[in-house]
C-alpha cells in the first residue's frame, strides 16, 4: 500500500507485543512491520530457555485472541504457589491461589510456543498486510499521515505508527520522545532443568542480599519434572555462571535454593541478558503510541515484563477499537486516553520492582534485618498479600 492510501495503524515489532496487538485490531487496515522471520509452529520440540510468567488477566486476552488455545495444553504451566525467602535464609512470605480463590497465580510459557501461538493464522486475517524480514529506518510524522520508510526502500502511510520495537526503539527515537535508561549492573542468567522432586506447580524466589549484590535467583515450574530458572546477578558472577560446565552450574543452583525440588540436571544451556532499567518519557506523541518495551523496561525479579507489555497491547486496542466513527486513530487526544490509562499500573509495578531490587542490594544489618522482619510481617497479613496478588495477577 502506498502512502497515499494509509494503513489506520502501523506496528512496528512482530515480537510478543507487536504480535498480540495486531492481533486484537482484527477488522482493522494494519500493516505489520516484523524484523524476525515468522516463527515456526508449536510444537514437542525441546524446551525453551526463555519464559514468561503470564498473568491470569493476560491469559484471558490471549483467549480472547485466539492465542491461548494455540499453545500445547501440556506446555502452560500452572503456578498454584509461590514462595518467596529473605536474604537470612529464614525470612519468607507464601502466595497461595487455592486460599484467595483463584485457579492459579500465573501461567509458565515459553517464548518460542508463545510467538508462534501469536502468530498463528495472522497471514490470513482480513485488513492485515505483514512485511516481514523488514525494519522501519525513518519515520516522517510532518504531513497529514505518517510515512515510515523501510530498510528495503518502501514506504508505508499510517494514521497511527506503534512502535513495539523493544527497548532500542526506533519509532521513539523518531519521534523524539525522550528516555530515561540506567543500567542494573546485573544480568540474567536462564536456563532449564530436570529436578529430581515433583514441583507440585511451586514457583520458588531467594533474594540473596547486599553481599551477592541484590543476586535474585527463582526456579518456575515447567512441564513434567522441570523447571525454568532465572538468576539476576551482578555482571561478573552472571559471566561466571555462564561458563559454568552443566554440572557445576547445578550444584551452585542447589546450593542456593537447598533443594526444593531435588537434585537437578541441566537440559538447556544457559543463556544471558544484561538488565537495563527504561522509561520513556511520554507513551505517546503526534501520530506515535509506544507499548512494551519500547516504552518501559523493568527488572524481571518480579516476572512482569511481559504481562505490561500485554496489558498495552490490551488497552490499546480498546481505545482504537472504541473510537468514535471517522476519527483518526493517530489523534494525539485519543491517543492520550491510552496513555492515562496505563500511567498508573506502569508506575505502580516499575516503583515496586525498582524498590524491591534497591531494598535487597541494600547493605547494613538494620536494613537486612528490616527488609526480612517486613517479608514475614506480610505473610501474616492476608489483606496485603491479596493486594499484592491481585496487583501481579492483573
Amino acid at each position: 500500500m502506498s502512502p497515499e492510501r494509509p494503513f489506520e495503524v502501523a506496528i512496528a515489532g512482530g515480537a510478543l507485543v507487536g504480535a498480540a496487538l495486531a492481533r486484537a485490531l482484527r477488522g482493522a487496515r494494519v500493516a505489520l512491520i516484523s524484523q524476525e522471520p515468522r516463527p515456526g509452529p508449536a510444537g514437542e520440540a525441546d524446551f525453551d530457555s526463555r519464559v514468561y510468567a503470564i498473568s491470569p488477566g493476560n491469559a484471558g486476552f490471549l483467549s480472547q485472541l485466539g492465542a491461548w488455545s494455540a499453545i500445547p495444553e501440556a506446555r502452560r504451566t500452572p503456578v498454584h504457589a509461590m514462595r518467596v525467602y529473605g536474604d537470612d535464609g529464614a525470612s519468607l512470605i507464601e502466595f497461595d491461589a487455592y486460599r484467595t480463590g483463584c485457579s492459579e497465580l500465573a501461567w509458565i510459557v515459553e517464548d518460542r510456543l508463545l510467538q508462534a501461538a501469536l502468530w498463528s493464522g495472522l497471514e490470513s486475517q482480513d485488513g492485515l498486510a505483514i512485511f516481514s524480514a523488514s525494519s522501519l529506518q525513518e519515520l516522517d510524522l510532518n504531513g497529514p499521515h505518517a510515512v515510515a520508510s523501510l530498510d528495503d526502500g518502501r514506504k508505508l502511510g499510517a494514521q497511527l505508527v506503534v512502535g513495539a520495537d523493544g527497548a532500542r526503539s526506533v519509532v521513539r527515537a523518531q519521534a523524539g520522545i525522550p528516555v530515561e535508561e540506567r543500567p542494573y549492573g546485573q544480568s540474567a542468567v536462564v536456563a532449564n532443568f530436570a529436578c529430581g522432586r515433583p514441583h507440585r506447580n511451586v514457583a520458588f524466589q531467594w533474594f540473596q542480599g547486599a553481599r551477592e549484590g541484590g543476586a535474585v535467583l527463582a526456579l518456575l515450574p515447567l512441564a513434567g519434572d522441570h523447571v525454568s530458572m532465572v538468576w539476576s546477578a551482578t555482571d561478573a558472577e552472571a559471566a561466571r555462571l555462564l561458563a559454568l560446565e552443566p554440572a557445576a552450574l547445578a550444584r551452585e543452583v542447589a546450593a542456593v535454593s537447598r533443594e526444593p525440588v531435588g537434585e537437578l540436571a541441566l537440559v538447556t544451556p544457559q543463556r544471558g541478558f544484561k538488565l537495563r532499567r527504561l522509561a520513556a518519557g511520554r507513551l505517546v506523541a503526534p501520530r506515535v503510541a509506544l507499548a512494551g518495551d519500547a516504552a518501559h523496561v523493568i527488572h524481571p525479579l518480579a516476572g512482569q515484563g511481559a504481562n505490561l507489555g500485554l496489558q498495552d497491547a490490551r488497552v490499546l486496542a480498546g481505545v482504537l477499537g472504541g473510537r468514535e466513527p471517522g476519527r483518526d486513530a493517530g489523534d494525539l487526544r485519543l491517543l492520550r486516553r491510552y496513555e492515562r490509562a496505563r500511567a498508573e499500573d506502569i508506575l505502580a509495578m516499575r516503583s515496586t520492582v525498582h524498590g524491591l531490587f534497591r531494598l535487597f542490594g541494600a547493605r547494613g544489618s538494620g536494613i537486612a534485618r528490616l527488609r526480612n522482619a517486613g517479608l514475614n510481617l506480610a505473610n501474616r497479613l492476608p489483606v496485603v498479600k491479596n493486594l499484592l496478588m491481585r496487583q501481579a495477577m492483573g
